[in-house]
């Protein structure tokens, strides 16, 4: 997968977990996804139309996004209520839209659709494409999440 597509999402992922909740991030390194199954408890994920065609998700562990959450919000979430999965769908919205920027830059138009969530120990992620799925494993001090990227080739 070309990286002129990927390095925006990863640019963008850590500038809006950084500016929303103060929480620096860390990429890990990418790895191709080889079955459905999410690496968290609750996933945001979002179509992508236009001079690229695929899908976007961050899937966060309870521990990260309860941080995430009370860091951002100073709302403490001991549970996956509706509150936590409108915020885990804004921050899929901010994260689009802070690498779709990147990417007008760069002359690439994206347009994205309305974020779904999936919450639930053991839930599954399906992409809208059958291309091979990147993920990219992020760490914070309270917790981990990751990022997932499907395009068409």
């Amino acid at each position: 997968m070309d990286v002129r597509y990927i390095n925006p999402f990863i640019e963008g992922t850590i500038n809006v977990i950084k500016t929303m909740a103060f929480i620096p991030s860390k990429p890990g390194k990418p790895f191709i996804k080889k079955s459905q199954a999410a690496t968290g408890d609750i996933t945001g994920i979002i179509g992508l139309s236009g001079d690229k065609e695929g899908s976007l998700s961050i899937t966060f562990t309870f521990s990260c996004i309860k941080a995430i959450l009370e860091k951002m919000l100073g709302e403490v979430h001991d549970e996956l209520n509706e509150d936590v999965t409108d915020a885990v769908g804004e921050i899929t919205n901010m994260i689009c839209g802070d690498a779709r920027n990147k990417l007008e830059a760069q002359n690439i138009n994206l347009t994205a659709g309305i974020p779904t969530i999936i919450t639930g120990e053991g839930h599954t992620v399906s992409h809208v494409t059958k291309s091979s799925i990147v993920v990219l494993p992020f760490t914070t001090d309270f917790g981990d999440f990751s990022l997932e990227f499907a395009f068409l080739e």
